[in-house]
């Protein structure tokens, strides 16, 4: 079965907890704190398969869960790390969140890989809270949650070729006769229900794969036919082969085909539209009208097109055809593939206990995090006064709310940033709400000085 779009629900490991603990052997004065870091929680990570060539494992099993990162221990002991899952995808998988639209990842070479949902960072220990006023702080830090969201995977099939066209002109029938591809044909609409790929070969370590695309008819932008859900395929294509029926056979208009196809692909998206393309006239070995035929080409070619008139039934005109579009191809092969996502960058997999060294495998991840120093105030349709942003967040996420010396740092590390004297400046008074992230607070300017 081809499946080439599904949504999954991934939630990554939190990060252990830091520890809060104390030398205490009996010929060590002075022991002093001995808190571990936590553990950091597992991502979920895509990898490029090239053996695969359908998401159809993923319709059975639609939630995944990486691990927790084990709490720290005492005598300076870190805790493990969660163990990432990696999940196996063919070339061509876009990952998108399904809440926001964006583009998270787009995976096209074998190996490479994208983290979709980041690990919670571990906490940490007392040990590294000590100061020279602060010399046995009883607290630490807790681990982060890991990234919970709904992920839509769209495979986006990676062919050099695509060949378009109506249902029933021959393109499956073009494919089966240049390469070992044996799609099924037969003298129906929408023979094809899934787009078929072939590796046709020009001549010695020369070749390129080349893709047949169903269900486009007028309306196919839209969902008409198969329409939409193969549209997408074309978009990795460098050059386009647009065939067309000229037995003069049908009741079908071979010219208002292929205009009426065109403009599916501009209203789908204009770059499809400019993408290189030439024409192949098929079926002329049953061709009923000859002058017909050559009036149909000429037109073609006085609109700029180069064409070809080919039998794919006989291989008649067909090498011309393929070598044409093998140089067309190596004229666009050193451009950038089509629709690969600017916003991803390439980055080290994140240290988890201070090392920088690179991993085997690409990592992708999305668009660099805003600064985590910013943060603004504003007040609610509730009345309470809400401070956004993520280094604040992260560090009440991560404080022990239910321990003393804890929330004491905190209030001291908002008021050094300055956020007290923002919500007094604001006209935050006294027993106000105040919202962290998802933590309330009740503002105590009772002990403050002005």
């Amino acid at each position: 079965m081809f499946v080439d779009q599904v949504e999954i629900t991934v939630e990554a490991g939190a990060g252990g907890n830091g520890a809060a603990t104390f030398r205490r052997e009996k010929y060590v004065p002075r022991g002093g704190p001995s808190g571990g870091d936590g553990g950091c929680g597992g991502s979920i990570v895509l990898e490029v398969d090239p053996n695969l060539s359908t998401l159809l494992d993923f319709r059975f099993t639609r939630q995944y869960r990486a691990p927790r990162g084990e709490d720290g221990h005492s005598k300076k002991r870190a805790g493990r790390d969660g163990a990432d899952v990696i999940l196996r995808v063919p070339p061509g998988t876009v990952a998108t969140d399904a809440e926001t639209g964006e583009t998270i990842a787009d995976l096209v070479a074998s190996g490479q890989r994208a983290v979709i949902a980041q690990g919670g960072r571990g906490g940490r220990g007392n040990l590294h809270f000590t100061t020279s006023v602060r010399q046995a702080p009883k607290f630490a830090e807790l681990g982060e949650p890991g990234v919970h969201r709904r992920v839509r995977l769209d495979l986006k099939l990676v062919a050099d070729v695509g060949v378009i066209g109506m249902p029933s002109v021959g393109k499956s029938t073009l494919i089966a006769a240049t390469s070992a591809a044996r799609p099924k044909i037969a003298d129906y609409p929408f023979t094809t229900l899934v787009p078929n790929l072939g590796v046709v070969s020009v001549g010695p370590s020369q070749s390129f794969v080349m893709a047949d695309m169903p269900g486009l008819v007028p309306g196919a932008h839209r969902g008409v036919g198969l329409g939409d859900r193969f549209l997408r395929h074309i978009d990795r294509t460098r050059v386009l082969i647009h065939m067309l029926d000229a037995s003069g056979l049908t009741d079908r208009r071979p010219l208002e085909d292929f205009h009426a196809i065109n403009d599916e692909l501009r209203l789908y998206d204009p770059a499809l539209a400019e993408r290189p393309q030439v024409v192949a006239l098929n079926k002329i070995d049953i061709a009923s009208d000859a002058g017909a035929l050559q009036a149909l080409a000429s037109e073609l070619e006085h609109l700029g097109y180069q064409v070809f008139l080919i039998s794919a039934a006989t291989h008649v005109g067909v090498q011309p055809l393929i070598h044409s579009v093998w140089q067309l191809l190596r004229a666009h092969r050193t451009e950038e593939p089509p629709d690969v996502t600017a916003e991803g960058r390439s980055i080290a997999p994140r240290s988890r206990r201070g090392s920088d060294e690179q991993g085997s495998h690409q990592i992708i991840t999305g668009p660099l995090p805003a600064n985590d120093r910013a943060w603004s105030v504003r007040r609610d349709h509730t009345g309470a006064w809400v401070v956004e942003g993520r280094g604040l967040e992260r560090l009440v996420q991560r404080t022990d709310l239910g321990n003393e010396d804890a929330v004491q740092r905190l209030q001291q590390t908002l008021e050094r940033a300055g956020v007290h004297r923002k919500l007094r400046t604001m006209g935050a008074q006294h027993g106000d709400t105040v919202r962290i992230g998802d933590t309330e607070f009740t503002f105590d300017d009772e002990d403050l000085d002005r």
